[in-house]
């Protein structure tokens, strides 16, 4: 299955959170802190830690008995990184793996930096599939959430990684109905991330996978569905009410997905939502119309008396 994206349209603020990705990482979002590690170091700490990296070999590294908790568990970059975030974050996976196999079912492994990031969230964050599978079998928790509340399947859904997304939902089953009903620190949970995003397989599968079709984001109350009107995306919206999404669903403030597309641009999905929404839900809350009204009797007053000028005795 290959993950198929569709042209989200004019996209809204969600409140995802944006932060400056690192240089030659096009292919991530901007939500993600990957300047940590050896790019905060100080100069000569910098040169310290690289010629260690540098001089690493994995068939070199004798590690202390598992009795024995190692030292290099405790080392803390000034971000709260571990020797295994950076290992992660720069990619050298040999010793990342050399490391996962010496913590099984070890505290180590869920070690948050000071953004609460687990080594599991920078797996995902850096497309490292085969880091995110012995992170996850070797007893990392997927639950975890950093400090925009995030688990390591919020990214893999907002970012649109299928191979990570495949091993996370796999992996640890009996764990991802909570995942799934998770919503971030914005009310997000995985199906609104991959909705905004217009990922219409990943949708497709956490529907599959149990993911509540008419969950409401936690801000206005809006349901997939209508995420997929605001970003006036067609093919999504037939998707989710091809699924079973509730077209009658309203957001805190009383609107269907079928009021979102006053003064939209897209008739096709106007006239299909207007085909499934209930007759007596079709018209705007009581409390629009009167708005109207009386922006339309202001406007008349105006013009009533737009000729009257008032003259100021001499």
């Amino acid at each position: 299955m290959d993950v198929y994206r569709t042209n989200r349209g004019n996209q809204m603020d969600y409140n995802i959170d944006s932060r400056s990705s690192k240089p030659g990482k096009a292919h991530l979002t901007n939500d993600e802190r990957l300047d940590s590690g050896l790019d905060s170091l100080k100069e000569d700490e910098y040169n310290q830690v690289a010629n260690e990296i540098g001089e690493l070999r994995v068939s070199d590294v004798e590690f202390p008995r598992q009795d024995c908790y190692e030292q290099w568990k405790e080392e803390l970059t000034e971000d709260g990184d571990t020797l295994l975030h950076l290992a992660i974050i720069h990619e050298a996976q040999e010793i990342a793996i050399k490391m996962i196999e010496h913590s099984i079912n070890d505290p180590f492994l869920n070690k948050q930096n000071y953004q609460r990031q687990t080594p599991l969230h920078l797996a995902v964050i850096t497309e490292q599939p085969l880091i995110v599978e012995r992170l996850l079998k070797a007893g990392c928790d997927p639950q975890l959430v950093d400090d925009s509340g995030n688990t390591a399947l919020h990214i893999a859904c907002r970012q649109g990684s299928l191979a990570c997304f495949g091993l996370l939902t796999q992996v640890c089953p009996s764990k991802l109905p909570a995942i799934l009903n998770t919503p971030n620190y914005s009310g997000l949970k995985c199906l609104h991330l991959a909705s905004v995003q217009g990922y219409l397989s990943l949708v497709e599968n956490l529907i599959s996978l149990g993911a509540d079709i008419n969950a409401q984001e936690q801000c206005n109350g809006r349901t997939p569905l209508h995420l997929a009107v605001d970003l006036q995306n067609l093919d999504l919206v037939r998707l989710l009410i091809s699924k079973g999404a509730n077209v009658n669903s309203l957001t805190y403030g009383g609107h269907t997905p079928y009021h979102l597309t006053y003064g939209r641009p897209n008739t096709t999905i106007q006239r299909e939502l207007y085909e499934h929404t209930a007759e007596e839900l079709r018209e705007l809350p009581e409390s629009e119309s009167e708005d109207s009204d009386e922006e339309e009797e202001q406007s008349e007053d105006e013009e009533m008396y737009d000729d009257i000028q008032l003259t100021v005795p001499k």
